[in-house]
């Protein structure tokens, strides 16, 4: 990538650069506990603008003219070439001063371009001998040089993995680069590929390098690279410093019915024991009106502030309206509010094993320092309170508790949990979760507590009680204060008709649910009774699933699940969702009873 630069003596203002090879790999590769990795404070990653660019093009003069001899020098001192009419340049600034910059090129190639090379590859190797693939995901990086002042420091990996962020960004497939013979082993170190390609550039011999963006990721976290460079570096790109993660949440059932839906009839055959819907239907009232009105509700628009649902949930729970603040889903107000509430210098507790969303937001999207509680399978996974009290005297920003907790199915009682949250510190934030709280009584949630206090927000999904997955449906109920915020950037018509008008019905119709509930609770025992028959141990529970453990001679979950999807029955590898668990872990959603009972035959026959 011409990065030979960043380890090639320079002679910028008539001084020899004292950074060996060794000193970049010592500057980039050292041991994440070393301080010299990482960047200057107040480093700057930003696209270079008009003025830098020309900045660039005098340096480019110096360093690949004067010092390194690869092209000859000038009298106007500037270096530039054709692929700058569409390239890009990423610059590293530290007190408003250049410290360093890098070349990206990408791989349009628009109507200035055609009449030259797409790459500067192009220039040196005809397409035909490269041993890799180009295409229209193929990016070129290259020029990466740093300032002497700066080299000792990790402003070169930090220009790096920018270009990194940058082509994983915009979907790119490969990076293809040219770097100096002299330290090939540097550029490997880095997750670059050698091709043993090289030629000669002036005095300077060069080889072919490539890599896919996986694996110079892989390469990165391995080195512990990007947590090394993000404290210290304000990020001015167009898109986060960390790559974004997928939160996996089941519903592979999906890839049995069709991603577009093509084969829906398929639902009835399949059994979508992966996720948590309710294996009852909605309560009458909300079908007939969804039957009844169908065509009128998928084409009107809905209140925009859901003024309707508020006043029945305010009703239903005996609230006060402005204590609740409706969503579309569980998901979309834990994104909404933690978000909002919390940068990634808040410290957090959550429980481990937990509900696998809220460590995917607060550890990979806002980034916290979030700390775990850890419950162990020997209690049976319940929250030792007088334990969990004492945890919460280290002043966190916020506490998360699943509560009752998936995939355990364990639930803190509403006394013992009251009584706990008024020990706390006033200073600590807690977020409840209470999506299953209804299967364990009616009188267990504590949103009423939760109104009348300044910490405390209680987030009730309406998914799984109500049988209202599909349609998305929640709510917070906090003291007003600390919503006021939230509603001021919940846009307009947030909950879709469909759902608000299903959660009003469904919230009228309480004896509906309560019966359901009561129903729930017997056959979970039966599908309990009928695990333990396997030989699997289950771990009792108050919800609407169960936690088992397959025996150590078993399959693992993994290749369980495998199995029982090959047969259409869905099932959840709940060891992912927390440290504790093991690879023999898995959670099963509680269904009709013959569709337990049909379970239990899959499992039977798969052990």
């Amino acid at each position: 990538m011409n990065i030979s630069r960043l380890e090639s003596p320079l002679r910028l203002n008539g001084h020899q650069n004292p950074w060996p090879a060794s000193a970049i790999e010592d500057a980039i590769f050292a041991p994440a506990e070393c301080s010299q990795p990482c960047v200057p404070p107040r480093t700057t990653l930003a696209l270079a603008d008009r003025a830098a660019r020309e900045r660039i093009y005098f340096l480019r003069h110096e360093i690949f003219a004067t010092e390194l001899g690869q092209h000859s020098t000038n009298d106007a001192h500037r270096l530039t070439d054709s692929l700058d009419e569409f390239n890009l340049y990423l610059t590293a600034t530290i007190s408003d001063e250049l410290a360093g910059f890098i070349s990206i090129t990408p791989p349009t190639r628009n109507a200035r371009a055609k009449r030259n090379p797409a790459y500067s590859i192009d220039k040196y190797i005809s397409r035909d001998q490269l041993p890799f693939p180009i295409d229209e995901r193929t990016f070129e990086i290259r020029l990466l040089s740093v300032l002497k002042p700066w080299r000792g420091s990790a402003v070169a990996a930090l220009l790096m993995y920018g270009a990194l962020r940058w082509v994983e960004a915009h979907g790119g497939s490969r990076i293809v680069a040219i770097g100096r013979e002299a330290i090939l082993d540097f550029y490997e170190k880095a997750g670059l590929n050698r091709t043993a390609i090289s030629f000669q550039s002036g005095a300077v011999r060069y080889e072919l390098l490539h890599a896919t963006p996986a694996k110079l990721r892989r390469q990165a976290e391995a080195l512990q690279i990007p947590a090394r460079l993000e404290r210290d570096t304000t990020w001015n790109l167009p898109f986060p410093f960390a790559k974004p993660a997928a939160c996996f949440h089941g519903g592979a059932f999906f890839g049995a019915i069709g991603e577009k839906f093509d084969h829906l009839e398929r639902s009835q055959e399949i059994i979508n024991a992966d996720v948590l819907d309710a294996w009852f239907p909605p309560a009458p009232a909300v079908i007939e009106a969804l039957e009844k009105w169908g065509s009128w509700i998928v084409r009107s628009s809905p209140p925009p502030d859901s003024a309707g649902l508020i006043a029945t949930i305010a009703a239903a729970r005996h609230l006060p309206d402005d204590a609740i603040l409706p969503g579309a889903g569980s998901s979309d107000l834990i994104f909404l509010a933690l978000r909002a509430w919390f940068d990634s210098s808040a410290r957090v507790l959550i429980l481990d094993p937990t509900y696998g969303e809220y460590a995917h937001v607060l550890e990979k999207v806002i980034r916290c320092r979030v700390d775990r509680f850890t419950l162990k399978r020997s209690q049976g996974y319940r929250i030792d309170s007088t334990e969990l009290g004492r945890m919460l005297q280290k002043n966190y920003d916020l506490v998360v508790l699943v509560n009752p907790n998936s995939p355990t199915g364990q639930h803190l009682r509403r006394n013992e949990l009251e009584a706990l949250l008024a020990k706390a510190p006033s200073t600590t934030r807690f977020w409840i979760d209470e999506t299953y709280v209804d299967y364990v009584a009616p009188d267990q949630s504590i949103e009423r507590y939760a109104a009348e206090t300044e910490n405390v927000v209680v987030c009730k999904s309406m998914s799984k009680v109500y049988a209202l997955s599909g349609v998305r449906a929640a709510y917070l109920c906090a003291n007003p204060a600390q919503l006021e915020f939230l509603r001021s950037i919940t846009p307009p018509w947030a909950v879709s008709l469909p759902a608000q008008i299903s959660a009003v019905r469904a919230l009228e119709s309480p004896d509906y649910y309560r019966q359901r509930y009561a129903e729930t609770a017997a056959l979970r025992m039966q599908l309990k009774t009928g695990l333990e028959a396997i030989g699997v141990e289950v771990i009792p529970a108050v919800a609407n699933f169960l936690l088992f453990h397959l025996p150590n001679s078993s399959p693992s979950a993994n290749e369980l699940i495998q199995r029982c999807a090959g047969r259409g029955l869905f099932l959840r590898d709940a060891s992912t969702m927390g440290a504790q668990l093991g690879p023999h872990a898995v959670r099963i959603a509680v269904k009709d009873e013959q569709t337990n009972e049909r379970m239990l035959t899959l499992l039977r026959q798969m052990l």
